[in-house]
């Protein structure tokens, strides 16, 4: 449960952004998977479960980097290669604000490859917050300077694994 206390001077400004009150926000918006199940369409399992109805416990081994063989090294960079020539099938990013967009009707998408869209989702979450006077705030970074960092991390490198492997096919990949 997410705290009710004010925030620090640190952060001035009141709903401003989007991801000001970021996971919350986020999951008041949207429908909620039931069991183990997640993803946009609640059609894939939690992580760390696998099988037909999500229900058996699998744990990822995940190699330190020094400690790979020049194979698996090889086989890493091949697959975010891979990542970086594949259009993600299930994502799109913005091109334009929700201003421009003129409140859905007139929709700007662009389609993004599965190694792009990890690098976008990381700017996205640390970029600079603009303000509604058309100024830009440059002392704020989501991602990396509040409490969510170390979920905020997690969860982006486990959806970034769950999509290498689904791109390449190899549900035993796993980011060392």
């Amino acid at each position: 449960i997410p705290s009710n206390s004010p925030v620090g001077a640190q952060f001035p400004f009141s709903g401003i952004d989007d991801r000001e009150n970021w996971p919350i926000v986020f999951y008041n918006r949207t429908c909620q998977c039931q069991g183990n199940f997640m993803g946009y369409n609640c059609n894939e399992c939690r992580f760390g479960y696998t099988g037909p109805n999500c229900t058996v416990r699998r744990n990822m081994i995940r190699k330190e980097i020094f400690r790979m063989t020049t194979a698996e090294k090889d086989k890493l960079i091949a697959y975010l290669n891979l990542a970086k020539r594949t259009t993600s099938p299930d994502y799109v990013i913005a091109t334009g604000t929700y201003e421009q967009m003129n409140n859905g009707s007139n929709p700007m998408f662009a389609d993004i490859n599965v190694y792009d869209l990890f690098v976008w989702l990381h700017y996205y979450a640390s970029r600079d917050a603009f303000l509604e006077d058309g100024s830009v705030w440059a002392n704020i970074d989501f991602a990396h300077e509040a409490p969510g960092f170390l979920p905020w991390h997690r969860f982006f490198l486990l959806l970034w694994e769950r999509e290498i492997q689904k791109v390449t096919g190899d549900d035993n990949f796993s980011i060392p």
